[in-house]
């Protein structure tokens, strides 16, 4: 009895084996389709009829249904580095940049995307890329590293900056020629020549800052680790806390329809919102959205990314997002 249950094993065994490595015809492959929230989002640009999402494994997303659904654009060279910021220089062309010193070109708007820059020898992320319009484009990132476009992101040159190898993560400016660039040790740069000569400021925090935002001509703003909110009024002269009771880093903002504030957004989910002057209108949180790191407004409703993917707001509109009286935000997301 005992030899027969032996043989019995030995044949199931051998039978197992044989399954496992013969040849097999290949199954039929079945469609996937575009997951928003599989993937981690970094970078989100709204075009008008089309918004443009960027993150994690060289991931761009397309959405022009604002947001309801989402298609995968075609990279060319797809090196599965992560993307970390997208800019538009119109209405067609579009910068992704990422690490790797990874850029990527488009001229129809993000349909398909041509690289233009990648540097696996070095291996350092670029964390942002900013443009005021026409063929100038500036993109930065880790170590101080930074470089310039004037053919619309066709080729680059470096530029030096008068910094000790910090990295720098946000820049922001208009046509006047102000500029702000901010980064890690509290770093500001200024320049109010278009870039011919930054300066940098006198430290007003030692924490790394993770946002600049620009609301006029003299009226900043500049936010990052440890929920950390300043503003000046006086293009970067003097610098006011933002008390703003968040003691989690922010990642991301969008600005308001003609620049009347802007909404900040970061870990646990958190929302600030201010007004066009800087000033604190209220901060809530967006239960359950994990970290988020961008944002941008489809009319009224806010589009957050981050690292639960693109998650598209109710029609609920954003000045109901946080109040005064506010500290969580109920209903608008969903």
């Amino acid at each position: 009895m005992r030899s027969l249950i032996g043989y019995a094993v030995c044949l199931m065994v051998a039978l197992t084996i044989g399954y496992t490595f013969s040849p097999k015809s290949p199954a039929q492959a079945e469609p996937l389709a575009t997951r928003p929230d599989r993937v981690q989002i970094n970078g989100l640009l709204n075009l008008g009829s089309r918004v443009v999402a960027a993150g994690e494994r060289g991931s761009i997303l397309l959405s022009d249904d604002q947001g309801v659904s989402w298609q995968p654009a075609s990279v060319g060279t797809q090196r599965n580095a992560t993307l970390t910021a997208v800019v538009a220089l119109d209405a067609k062309r579009l910068l992704a940049v990422g690490h790797d010193s990874w850029v990527l070109r488009s001229d129809d708007a993000g349909s398909t995307w041509q690289e233009v820059r990648y540097d696996s020898e070095l291996g350092e992320p670029l964390l942002g890329v900013w443009t005021a319009g026409g063929d100038s484009v500036m993109t930065f990132g880790s170590f101080g590293k930074f470089y310039q476009s004037l053919d619309a992101g066709k080729t680059w040159a470096p530029q030096a900056l008068d910094i000790d190898k910090a990295h720098l993560n946000s820049m922001a400016g208009g046509n006047d020629g102000r500029r702000m660039l901010v980064g890690e040790q509290g770093l500001v740069l200024r320049t109010d020549d278009a870039g011919r000569h930054w300066r940098s400021l006198t430290p007003f925090y030692n924490g790394s800052l993770f946002g600049i935002v620009r609301l006029s001509a003299d009226n900043w703003v500049a936010y990052g680790m440890r929920g950390h909110v300043f503003v000046t009024h006086d293009f970067g002269n003097n610098w006011t806390q933002i008390k703003t009771g968040n003691q989690l880093p922010l990642y991301g903002h969008a600005v308001l329809p003609d620049h009347t504030g802007l909404v900040i957004v970061g870990a646990g989910s958190s929302v600030v919102r201010l007004n066009e002057q800087g000033e604190l209108v209220g901060v809530g949180r967006l239960a359950g959205l994990g970290t988020l790191t961008s944002a941008t407004l489809i009319g009224s409703r806010l589009l957050v990314g981050g690292e639960r993917g693109v998650l598209q707001g109710s029609a609920g509109s954003v000045a109901a997002l946080v109040t005064p009286q506010a500290s969580e935000s109920k209903g608008v997301m969903q």
